[in-house]
């Protein structure tokens, strides 16, 4: 079996894109691959936080009330505009980041509750482009017709990501380098472990080289939550209705916690356990590494129980044939075609193909497609592999070699404890390989950049988040997540005061927009009207199968 190892621009932690849909490519991909993003009535704003309020606002002096949001339109239903607000709150006179914000205005004003604040994850995915992908007149996407009616829906870019200053710490050309270096899928990290340590000293001087340590230091959640409030100040919002989604469960449960008495509702997607984000990421990233092979051994299970007239592939033994696939591609790589507008082609190896599985594996709406693509690349044909494969690494944001690897980085590494112990980064990869799973070592080494960071954020928060004071927040956890393990919702229910859970059986990661009604109806009923669910209600998810679609455009 092979112990697979994760492509240099993939971290373990989520970010989300849309495939593209195109007859031109065998693989008609429509739906989001992993964290789908998601992503009142006010007044008069008060403005940040005055000491005393939240668990450590009275550490930082107020931020003076921000100017209101000065709109310009950017799109159809859509409005741009930027906000500037303190790099350290604990000196808001001093330096300032320009905030990109956009909203989608309600399509119903005349019952417009306020604003919808989404947070789609990463952490590094920019709030303003899910913003900019809703098409009320389409019905589709990733809120309801009934949210959309009711809410300006809300995306900040946070500090350090898309149009807000964003990270950058390799060149295109490092970019193109990395995206094209072969990987052994049986060695931890894919490369052997002292070239995994240079190319993580490149990556953190590159990114000393181009922001200073301060405004790395800065990146924080703490901060993205102020940032927020600030954001809602200049909106002239009284509280917020807030969706996140995975990382974005950090941030709403940071926001809630800080500013409990500014939230109107709140709804959190595929939760993080802040408690291990906070101080144990590298048990955080063993559970993300376990998710991954779980939501695998489903693909495999459902597979063999259907058999082999829906799915032929490894014809009733998958995992075997998935091995000897692997073992092929390796020893003997496809050439890929460019696919105009989709890819631009390349080499799909054994490394590559099993990114490809780990990504489709985790969406049960992938399922019938992975099949097909591996079918395909068994009888030679790559493309199916190659186009999952190339949109969760190189090609969603800024081109097709700038990924979200900076900003996901950066803020992790803003977020949590010192990590410069070499040994332990060495003890984690072990404990994962020596399990002898197939996708599992993906995560191996994938924090080490953090080990070497070169800005310490000296005051980051580590107080457990329990949002002490707001109103009970719906926590949404699938029962098999491939990022989000179901346990952490159940930490997260737990954690915070008065949360009410509800669980989402089958597959997938995020469950709002692409679970069926059981969830969009408790989502929407949360959001709109305050109305939360019975604690531990469970939605059955769409009937998940591997039988590959009747006929393929190609």
């Amino acid at each position: 079996m092979f112990r697979a190892a994760g492509l240099p621009s993939v971290d373990a932690m989520p970010f989300s894109h849309r495939l593209p849909h195109s007859p031109s490519v065998p693989l008609r991909i429509a739906s989001l691959l992993t964290v789908a993003a998601l992503a009142l009535t006010g007044c008069t704003a008060t403005g940040a936080p005055t000491p005393g309020e939240g668990n450590d606002a009275a550490k930082t002096s107020p931020a003076p009330v921000p100017e209101p949001a000065e709109w310009r339109k950017c799109g159809r239903g859509l409005d741009c505009a930027t906000v500037k607000v303190p790099l350290e709150y604990d000196d808001p006179g001093g330096e300032q980041i320009a905030l990109a914000v956009t909203r989608h205005r309600a399509t119903d004003p005349g019952r417009r509750i306020g604003s919808l604040f989404i947070n789609p994850g990463g952490p590094g995915v920019p709030a303003t482009e899910t913003v900019e992908s809703i098409d009320a007149a389409a019905g589709e996407g990733p809120y309801s017709p009934d949210l959309l009616a009711r809410f300006d829906v809300v995306g900040m870019d946070p500090r350090g990501v898309g149009e807000s200053e964003a990270v950058r710490c390799l060149t295109d050309e490092q970019r193109a380098e990395q995206a094209a270096e072969d990987r052994d899928p049986t060695v931890p990290g894919g490369k052997p472990y002292e070239q995994l340590l240079a190319d993580a000293r490149t990556f953190t001087e590159g990114c000393r080289k181009h922001q200073s340590p301060e405004f790395l230091a800065s990146l924080s959640t703490d901060n993205v939550a102020r940032d927020l409030d600030q954001v809602r100040a200049a909106l002239r919002e009284d509280t917020i209705t807030f969706y996140g989604a995975s990382y974005g469960t950090v941030v709403g449960p940071m926001y809630a916690t800080l500013f409990p008495d500014r939230v109107r509702q709140m709804v959190i997607d595929a939760p993080v356990d802040t408690h291990l984000w906070q101080h144990e990421p590298l048990k955080l990233l063993d559970d993300v590494a376990r998710s991954n092979e779980e939501t695998l051994d489903a693909w495999f299970e459902s597979c063999r129980t259907e058999g082999a007239e829906a799915c032929a592939f490894g014809d009733g033994d998958p995992s075997a044939a998935l091995d000897a696939l692997i073992t092929e591609l390796e020893a003997s790589p496809l050439e890929v075609p460019p696919v105009e507008g989709i890819t631009p082609g390349g080499r799909l190896d054994g490394a590559v193909a099993l990114e490809a599985v780990r990504a489709a594996a985790g969406n049960r709406e992938l399922w019938p497609r992975l099949t097909e693509a591996l079918l395909a690349a068994e009888n030679g044909d790559g493309r199916g592999l190659l186009v999952v494969a190339t949109f969760v690494t190189v090609a969603p944001f800024g081109g097709p070699f700038a990924t979200l690897q900076e900003p996901h980085t950066g803020v992790r590494c803003a977020d949590w404890p010192d990590l410069g112990e070499l040994s332990a980064h060495r003890a984690a990869a072990r404990k994962i390989t020596e399990r002898g799973e197939r996708l599992g070592s993906r995560a191996a080494y994938s924090a080490l950049n953090c080990a070497l960071w070169p800005a310490e954020n000296k005051d980051r928060h580590t107080e457990a988040l329990t949002a002490a004071g707001a109103p009970p927040i719906l926590v949404v956890g699938g029962r098999l997540d491939n990022v989000s393990p179901h346990h952490w919702a159940e930490a997260m229910t737990e954690r915070l005061e008065g949360a009410v859970l509800l669980t989402r059986e089958g597959v997938g990661h995020t469950s709002y927009r692409s679970s069926g009604k059981c969830v969009d109806s408790a989502v929407d009923a949360a959001l709109i009207h305050g109305k939360l669910p019975a604690d531990g209600t469970v939605c059955d998810a769409p009937p998940a199968t591997t039988r590959p679609p009747e006929t393929t455009a190609r």
